[in-house]
C-alpha cells in the first residue's frame, strides 16, 4: 500500500466536514466575544475597562476589532478554501447518487432494510408490474423497473432535490465568508504593515493631518463617522485603527441644515433624524434627504447611518463663584463654547476649565429611594460628598434639566472632572444645586448638594460660606454667638471660655469641616463624652452660621433674618455643603446661568462591497437549510418473483415517525393491488 503524498493529506483535511466544523466553532467563539466586547472603541476605555494587566493581552489577540484582526480573517479564507472543497469533493458523488435509482440492488441487500416486507404474489407478474408502476407514479415516485430471470425489480425514489439543499448551504457559507473577506480590510492592512499608511491620534485638527494618515477614494471597504454641527460641511470620516484614526475621504460633501430631536413627556429621546444636503463635487449637483434610525441611505455607492448626537458647540454663560477662604463671595461672569480650554488666572488663580460636553436634558431617577445604581448618576446618593439616600425599587424617572460637564486643570497638569446642573433639583422636600466631581474617567460622580434659599438662589449659602471660612473675621463670629447664647448676667470667665470654644470651633471646621471637629473629640473628650461634645460643637456652628448670615445680609443692605424652621434646615444644608465644599478639589463653583445650544449629528458611512455577497449567501443558506430539513429523500424497492412471493423495501435519508407511518401506508397499498380480494 503506498502512502499518501503531503498534497493529498492537506487537500483530504481541508474538505474534511470536520475541519469546517473547527473552523465554524472558532468564528462563533469570535463572533460571541465580538458581540460582547464593544468594537473599535479608543483605547483608553479599553484601558480603564480591563484594567493594566489584561488590556496589553486583549490588545495581542485583537479582541477591540474582531471582525478585522488578522486571525479572524485567516480563518474566513481557510473556511473559504475548506467549504469549496468540501463541495468540489462531495460534488461527483452526490450528483451519481441523486441521478442512480439503485434498480440493481440484490433481494438480500432490500431484506437488511429497516422497513422491509415479504407481501404474497396472487396474481401474475407482469400485471403486478403495471398496477404497481402507476400507483408509485400516482404517489409522487420516479421509477425505474430492472427485469431479471426469475423477478423484475421497481426502484422508485422521491425527494432527490434534498442534496440540492447541501449545495445551497455549503455555497452561502463560501459566499458569506467572501464577503466578510472584501469587508475585513485586507488592503489597508497590508499598506499599514508595508508602512503605506500610519494611523494618528485623534486630539488635532483635520486640515493638520497629512496624507501618510489619508485614505482616498479608491479604498473599497471602510467604517466610519462623520460629525457635523448644524449649519456645518464634511467630506471626511474618521476611521478608528487601533489607539488612533485614519481620515477616509468622502466621494461627496455632507452638509446639515438641521437636527430634529423630539423627547417623550419624561425627557426620554424619542426621534432624532438630520435634514442633510449632498452635494457631488464632480457635477454640482444637491440633493435634500433627512436621515433617521433605521432609515439609512445611499449615495454614490456610500450607506448613511443615524448613529448618534452630540453636541456642536454650545455656548455656555457661567457665574464662576470663588470657594477660596478670604475672596469674598462675588461671582465673575464668564462665557465659553464647548471644546474651548480657557485660562483663570485672575486674583492668584493659575488653572485652566476644558468644557467637554453640554446635555440639555438629563433623565434621572428621582425616587427619594431609589436604589445605587438604578437610573443615572443623581441616585448614586451614597456616593457624593456629604449626603445620603434610602434604598429601595421605586422609580420616578424624570427631566432634571441641562448640566455641563469639563475638566479643571491645575498647573502642574492634574485635572479632576465636574458636572454641574443648571436647575435646583427637589430632594428630600428642600431645593438643591448639584455638583459632581470625580478623579479618573471610570469612577464615579460624587455629588455635593448647594442649599437655595427662600429667594430660590444659591447666593446665601456662597455668603454664609464665605464668613464661616474666613478666618480674620472668626473672632467676630465668636463674639456675637457668645453674647447672644449667654445671658448679660454670665461672668466673664465663663463668656470668655464659650468665645475661646466657638473660635477654636470655627478654626477646626474651616481647615478639616467635620472630619476635622471629629479627629479633635475623639483625640481630646473621653469616650463617655463625645456624643454630647459633638452635639455643643454642632450647636455652635449652627449659631455661627446664623451669625454669619445675618453678618452677610447687613453688609448687603437687607433686612436680618427671622428665626423659622425653613431658615433652620437652610443653616444645616449650609453647613453640610460647606463642608463638602472642603472635599471639592475646586476653587471656584462655575454656576450654569444660560447657554445657546447647537446640536451635531453622526453619521455612520460605510462601504461594503462584500454585504450584498452576504445577504445572497444568507438567502441561499436560509433555502438551503430548508431543503435539507423539508424535503426528504425516499426510496421504495419492490421485487416480483415468480415464486409468488413480493418484497417491498423501504429507505428515507432520515428516520422519524414519519417514515414508519409512509412505509406502513405504502406496504398496506402494494399488499393490497399484490391480493385483490377473490369475487364470489
Amino acid at each position: 500500500m503506498r502512502p499518501r503524498s503531503t498534497s493529498r493529506a492537506v487537500y483530504e483535511l481541508l474538505s474534511s466536514m470536520r475541519f469546517a466544523i473547527s473552523l465554524l466553532t472558532v468564528l462563533g467563539i469570535a463572533s460571541i466575544i465580538g458581540t460582547v466586547v464593544k468594537q473599535n472603541e479608543p483605547y483608553n476605555n479599553y484601558l480603564s475597562q480591563f484594567g493594566p494587566f489584561w488590556f496589553p493581552v486583549f490588545e495581542k489577540l485583537g479582541l477591540y476589532s474582531v471582525y478585522n484582526s488578522f486571525w479572524f480573517l485567516t480563518i474566513l479564507g481557510f473556511l473559504v478554501l475548506s467549504t469549496s472543497a468540501c463541495i468540489i469533493r462531495q460534488t461527483r458523488p452526490m450528483f451519481k447518487d441523486m441521478r442512480s435509482f439503485r434498480e440493481h440492488a440484490r433481494e438480500t441487500s432490500l431484506a437488511s432494510f429497516a422497513h422491509h416486507a415479504r407481501i404474497p404474489l396472487l396474481q401474475p407478474r407482469a400485471e403486478a408490474r403495471d398496477a404497481l408502476l402507476a400507483y408509485l407514479q400516482r404517489a409522487g415516485f420516479a421509477v425505474r423497473c430492472n427485469e431479471r430471470d426469475k423477478s423484475v425489480l421497481l426502484a422508485a425514489k422521491q425527494g432527490s432535490l434534498t442534496r440540492v439543499g447541501y449545495f445551497l448551504a455549503h455555497g452561502a457559507i463560501v459566499l458569506i465568508c467572501v464577503g466578510g473577506l472584501l469587508d475585513g480590510n485586507l488592503p489597508l492592512k497590508l499598506r499599514m504593515a508595508l508602512g503605506g499608511k500610519q494611523v494618528t491620534s485623534g486630539n488635532q485638527l483635520i486640515a493638520d493631518i497629512g496624507p501618510q494618515s489619508r485614505l482616498g477614494l479608491d479604498n473599497w471597504s471602510f467604517r466610519g463617522n462623520v460629525f457635523i454641527p448644524e449649519g456645518k460641511s464634511a467630506n471626511t470620516a474618521v476611521v478608528n485603527v487601533q489607539d488612533g484614526i485614519l481620515l477616509q475621504d468622502l466621494p461627496f460633501t455632507v452638509s446639515l441644515r438641521k437636527f430634529h430631536l423630539e423627547h417623550y413627556e419624561s425627557g426620554m429621546p424619542k426621534r432624532f433624524a438630520s435634514d442633510i444636503v449632498l452635494t457631488d463635487p464632480a457635477t454640482g449637483q444637491s440633493i435634500e434627504k433627512t436621515i433617521e434610525v433605521n432609515k439609512p441611505f445611499e449615495f454614490a455607492g456610500v450607506m448613511m447611518y443615524q448613529a448618534s448626537f452630540e453636541d456642536g458647540g454650545s455656548r455656555m454663560r457661567m457665574l464662576a463663584h470663588d470657594l477660596r477662604p478670604g475672596h469674598g463671595s462675588s461671582a465673575m461672569p464668564l462665557e465659553a463654547a464647548v471644546g474651548d480650554s480657557l485660562k483663570l488666572s485672575s486674583q492668584g488663580l493659575d488653572h485652566s476649565i476644558e468644557l467637554g460636553s453640554f446635555r440639555a436634558f438629563n433623565i434621572e431617577n428621582m425616587a427619594s429611594d431609589a436604589p445605587e445604581g438604578d437610573g443615572g448618576t443623581l441616585t448614586r446618593l451614597e456616593k457624593h460628598l456629604g449626603s445620603g439616600a434610602r434604598s429601595s425599587t421605586r422609580k420616578d424617572m424624570q427631566n432634571v434639566g441641562p448640566s455641563i460637564q469639563f475638566k479643571l486643570r491645575d498647573s502642574a497638569g492634574q485635572a479632576r472632572e465636574y458636572q454641574n446642573f443648571m436647575q435646583p433639583i427637589l430632594q428630600d422636600g428642600a431645593w438643591y444645586l448639584l455638583t459632581g466631581m470625580r478623579d479618573s474617567p471610570s469612577a464615579p460622580f460624587r455629588f455635593m448638594r448647594i442649599p437655595m434659599d427662600g429667594d430660590g438662589r444659591p447666593d446665601s449659602w456662597f455668603e454664609i460660606r464665605s464668613v464661616l471660612l474666613d478666618t480674620s473675621r472668626h473672632a467676630e463670629l465668636a463674639r456675637r454667638f457668645t453674647a447672644t447664647a449667654l445671658p448679660a448676667s454670665a461672668a466673664a470667665e465663663v463668656r470668655g471660655r464659650l468665645e475661646e470654644t466657638t473660635r477654636r470651633t470655627l478654626e477646626l471646621f474651616a481647615l478639616g469641616g467635620f472630619d476635622g471637629l471629629g479627629k479633635f473629640i475623639e483625640s481630646t473628650i473621653p469616650a463617655g463624652e463625645r456624643d454630647k461634645a459633638a452635639d455643643v460643637f454642632i450647636k455652635i456652628l449652627e449659631g455661627c452660621a446664623w451669625e454669619a448670615w445675618n453678618l452677610a445680609r447687613s453688609a448687603a443692605g437687607a433686612p436680618a433674618p427671622t428665626p423659622s424652621p425653613t431658615h433652620a434646615r437652610l443653616l444645616r444644608d449650609t453647613l453640610n455643603a460647606t463642608n463638602d465644599s472642603l472635599h471639592y478639589g475646586a476653587p471656584v463653583y462655575f454656576q450654569l446661568t444660560g447657554f445657546d445650544e447647537v446640536r451635531a449629528t453622526v453619521l455612520q458611512v460605510t462601504r461594503s462591497p462584500g454585504k450584498p455577497i452576504v445577504y445572497l449567501g444568507s438567502l441561499l443558506l436560509v433555502l438551503g437549510v430548508f431543503a435539507m430539513l423539508y424535503i426528504r429523500e425516499r426510496r421504495l424497492f419492490v421485487l416480483l418473483k415468480d415464486s409468488g412471493e413480493a418484497l417491498v423495501a423501504f429507505t428515507s435519508n432520515r428516520k422519524s415517525m414519519d417514515a414508519d407511518e409512509s412505509f406502513q401506508h405504502h406496504r398496506d397499498a402494494i399488499a393490497a393491488l399484490l391480493t385483490p380480494p377473490v369475487s364470489p
